[in-house]
Parts: C-alpha cells; structure tokens; sequence
C-alpha cells in the first residue's frame, strides 16, 4: 500500500491567512512588498542535486520534482493528487514554528499544495528558472505578472502581434491604475529603444514567437536594450515551449506561458505559470495568495502526466510543422505562409539563433477570400475546427471569425486578413495530414 506523507523542505512560508475579502487586486499588488517573508528561498539543495542527476530535457519532463526531493513522501512512482482544502498542525508551537520559518509545511489551500509544489519545480528545472508559481489560467498568469511589477503610474511596452485577450487586459485595465503603453511592431527596435529613451518604461512585455504571424523577438538583444534603462523583460513563451526555448538563459527577467498548450498537451486542462527569478517570482505569488487563481491540485496532476511526454509531442510538432510549412509554401492555393523554420520568415535568422525547434504552429493565408477560406476550413476532416494549440490533436482555425468576428476595424488595424488560416499541428502522421489538407485546397 502507497504511503503518503511531507517530507521536503517549504518553498513558501509566507505569513498569509484568511480570505480575500474588499480588497481590490490593486490594493493587494500595492500590500506585496510589505508581507512578511516574501521573499523565497534559492532551489534547494535536492533540487539542485536532481538537475546535476538529469542533464537532458528529455530526463527533466519525466523526473523533475519527483525522482529527488518531492515533499510527498511515497513509494508511489506517479506523484499523488493531494485534495485538501487546508493543513492541520498539531500543537500551537508547531503553527507558530511554520509561522516563523522553522516548520516545513502548508497552511491553507489558496497558498500551496504539494501536487502543485512538484508541478512547479518540473517547470522551473525545464526553464531553468530560480522559481515558478503555477495560476489557474495563462491569461490569469500575465494579469498576475503585469499586476505585480508594473506600478501605479508606470510604462510598458508590447507589441502588436499579440494574443487578442492579452492586448484587451492591457488597454481597458491597466489605464484604471495609470499605466501607460507604448506598442511596437515585433521587429522594430528603433521603436523600443525610442520608447525605453523617452519613457519611464517599467516593462516590455512580448511574446515570441507571436500570436498569430509567428515574429521572433531577439531576447537577448531587447534584454539588454532594456536593462540598460532599468526595465525588465517578460517573455510570453507560449508559443515556443520550455524545449524550443529558454527565454531566461537569454536574458529575460520572466517567462509565462499558458500551460493549456504544449506543457499539458492534451486539450484537457486549462492553466498557466510564471517562471523567473525567485526575487521577482516571489512578490507574483505573494499577490496570487491574496486574489486567488489557484490552479486545482487535480489540474496539477494532468499537467505533470502531460509534462513528462513534453518532448516527445513537441520534437514530432515540430518535425510535422515544417514539413507542413515547406508543403504549403509550394501549393498553388497558399498564398503566404507564416513559420519561423522557413528561410522566408523574417526573423528567421533570429529564430535558428535562440531556439532548437520552430514549433507545431503554421499560418498561412489561403489563395482566396473570406468564402474560400471557410469552405476550405470546413471541408478538413482530421483537425478539429477550434481554438487553442499545442495539443497531441491538431487544431485549424479561421482568426477572422474565430478571435476576431466581433471587429473587423480590429482585423484591419493588426492585419488578420478574411484568408488567415492558424493551423497547429498535433501528433498525428504527417502525410495523413497533408493529404487531408490538399483535398480540403481542392474544394476551393
């Protein structure tokens, strides 16, 4: 019989308790800095024992956070699923002994789990990150980051390419706390550095590769553009995964992602992370504390079976997608093709520079209109028709209806063209897909 009890050393001993009650998220990134032990502890001695132990991604995805070090003790080979809403102590010194760092435990729910604990340091051994804290959703997971380290009355930067929910939080939330905004196209880093010259710029916030033209930022370059004028760099890595690219070995301050995507992998748990420094890591997790978000323990557990095929799903997506993208730059019907492993791609110098594979998404527009490009969507018969990426299932969407249908002055505005095709490759044959594809283009 499997025995289950908490062994490891605490990530977080914060002195956190109760409910978020009037409290607005403004207040509550405001009340970080003042909270008691905020600040977390550097990866601990088994951590970093286990990531001399796996030196491959491969070994990282399958035993990080549980081969060495998991706070769960057990003789269990998966890591339980710990559902409990709260932790109990067994004396008032004992509480007071966690209260004051001495005693290794957890204290209610919305501030740790041990199932998520092992979620975390499989992400932070993957990014190489000094900590992660894992949130409910990936767009929770950038409200989180902007909330905490952008002040009151401060500056960012973005971009124009750029997940539409994202863009959205940024331009009717962040003015409710006076913070200002500078959008840049993705290449253009005249515009940045004018941008960092003549604004107090707290931020640069930016995905790469993009949603959904698929730019590629220079992260080692708009790092140290930023950090000469004091702002920090957040990488929204979504796109790539913690295996095509490791955006804080390049510079970044933070990295999110929407684990929804490659990192659980398979179309059946919503969540996201944030990974970077334990200095800047720690205050987003004070402020996640107090506002909630918590990802469910159970979510944890999908996540973590998802992780640990991680690198097999993405090196065949990545395999199946540029021989995609190379098939339908050729076609007669594609129009234009969007992948950073193309020599056509713009960025497509800087892509082979920092990552190690391009990814299971390709855009294309389609040889024709708004009606032509629907019936070619329609007429596919292996990927389902739906948003999201990243999944073992491949997935097509037409942006103009899918992300856009509401605002076609948007759509001019970012360029998402009636005959924008986001096509995420899955795990499935390639010439299964291929052909699918092609008698979809012979509809039209």
């Amino acid at each position: 019989m499997a025995t289950v009890s908490f062994s490891s050393p605490a990530s977080f001993a914060g002195d956190n308790s109760g409910a978020l009650t009037s409290a607005t998220s403004a207040a509550a990134a405001a009340e970080v800095g003042a909270i008691p032990n905020a600040k977390l502890a550097q990866p601990s001695a088994a951590a970093l024992a286990e990531r001399a132990l796996l030196g491959s991604d491969a070994s990282l995805a399958v035993h990080a956070g549980e081969r060495l070090g998991r706070r769960i003790a057990t003789d269990a080979i998966t890591t339980p699923v710990v559902n409990t809403s709260a932790y109990w102590f067994s004396s008032s010194q004992e509480l007071i002994d966690f209260k004051e760092g001495r005693h290794a435990s957890f204290e209610y729910g919305r501030y740790g789990n041990p199932t998520t604990e092992a979620l975390e340091k499989k992400m932070s051994a993957l990014e190489k990150a000094e900590s992660t804290v894992f949130v409910a959703s990936g767009m929770y997971a950038s409200v989180a980051m902007l909330s905490t380290l952008v002040p009151a009355g401060g500056h960012i930067v973005t971009t124009t390419d750029l997940y539409r929910k994202t863009r959205i939080y940024m331009e009717t939330e962040l003015p409710k706390r006076g913070i200002t905004m500078t959008v840049i196209r993705p290449a253009d880093m005249d515009a940045l550095q004018d941008a960092l010259d003549n604004n107090n710029v707290s931020l640069f916030f930016t995905e790469t590769p993009t949603n959904p033209f698929l730019r590629c930022i220079d992260i080692e370059l708009v790092s140290n553009m930023c950090h000469n004028k004091g702002a920090l760099l957040c990488i929204d890595s979504t796109f790539a995964s913690p295996i095509n690219q490791k955006a804080l070995t390049l510079g970044a301050d933070i990295v999110v992602h929407s684990a929804t995507k490659y990192i659980a992998g398979h179309n059946d748990v919503i969540g996201g992370c944030i990974s970077g420094r334990d200095e800047l890591v720690s205050k987003v997790r004070i402020y996640h504390h107090v506002v909630g978000g918590v990802l469910n323990p159970n979510a944890s557990y999908l996540i973590l079976r998802g992780m640990k095929t991680l690198h097999l799903r993405v090196q065949c997506q990545n395999s199946t997608a540029l021989r995609m993208a190379q098939f339908l730059e050729e076609h007669p019907k594609i129009a234009r093709v969007y992948y950073p492993g193309l020599p056509s791609h713009p960025e497509h110098h800087i892509a082979k520079s920092q990552m190690t594979g391009f990814g299971g998404v390709v855009s294309f527009e389609v040889d024709g209109d708004f009606d032509s490009t629907r019936k070619f969507i329609d007429s596919v018969k292996i990927p389902y028709h739906a948003p999201s990426f990243g999944g073992c299932e491949s997935i097509i969407d037409q942006p103009a209806i899918m992300s856009y249908w509401d605002s076609k002055e948007q759509r001019d505005i970012y360029g998402i063209k009636d005959n924008l095709i986001r096509f995420s490759i899955g795990v499935e044959d390639f010439e299964d897909l291929k052909n699918d594809i092609v008698q979809a283009l012979n509809k039209i």
